[in-house]
């Protein structure tokens, strides 16, 4: 059964992004730090990493974290979706109009130009497609960027959240959660490493 997974790294004080973030400067200001676990040699951060990875059948980006990607500092054929797994499932970009052009030509992009709702749609067609051709499960990721992810919870469009908790105190950024309708969650599993707390929760 596919289901469509909210996954984002976030600080103790809440932001997705420190200060300053943009297409030169993509996790803005201290917000590197946000990842150290995605790049860590810690076994459980590995796993957790590739696990991740693996089950990902499509995945849903807002059009900012795209222009990151995309972006001459972003992704690269060493370093891609996973960090260094470099995962290669169906994108699937939210955004108001597609790009005249696309970098990361290698990648299967899909622009959805009628909201988050339908992209959300729009990727879950992709991951169970996959998840036919490769004869098991495989989920939909939202990866974000922060407004993304927090829209998909507003909105009730997410099965589940895990949340990466990185050791470390931005003071600002991009915030996951601004306000909006209280959603209980079950937590379902917790794996601390040196260099986050990976909490995963069931959302009811």
């Amino acid at each position: 059964m596919t289901r469509v997974i909210a996954d984002i790294s976030v600080s103790l004080d809440g932001f997705v992004t420190g200060p300053g973030a943009g297409p030169d400067n993509g996790l803005g200001t201290g917000g590197s730090a946000l990842h150290t676990w995605a790049f860590s040699d810690d076994p459980d951060d590995r796993r957790f990493l590739r696990e991740t990875t693996a089950r990902s059948g499509a995945v849903v980006l807002g059009r900012r974290l795209f222009d990151v990607v995309d972006g001459p500092k972003g992704w690269s054929d060493e370093i891609g979706y996973g960090a260094g797994e470099v995962g290669r499932p169906a994108f699937v970009v939210v955004t108001s109009s597609p790009p005249e052009s696309v970098r990361l030509t290698g990648l299967d992009w899909t622009f959805v130009t009628t909201g988050l709702p339908d992209a959300v749609a729009v990727a879950r067609e992709r991951a169970e497609a996959a998840s036919s051709r490769q004869g098991r499960d495989l989920d939909v990721v939202l990866m974000g960027g922060g407004a993304t992810v927090g829209s998909a919870l507003e909105a009730g469009l997410a099965d589940a959240l895990t949340l990466h908790l990185a050791p470390v105190v931005l003071g600002a950024g991009t915030p996951l959660f601004s306000g909006g309708t209280p959603r209980p969650l079950v937590r379902r599993s917790v794996t601390a490493t040196p260099n986050a707390t990976h909490l995963t929760y069931d959302i009811v």
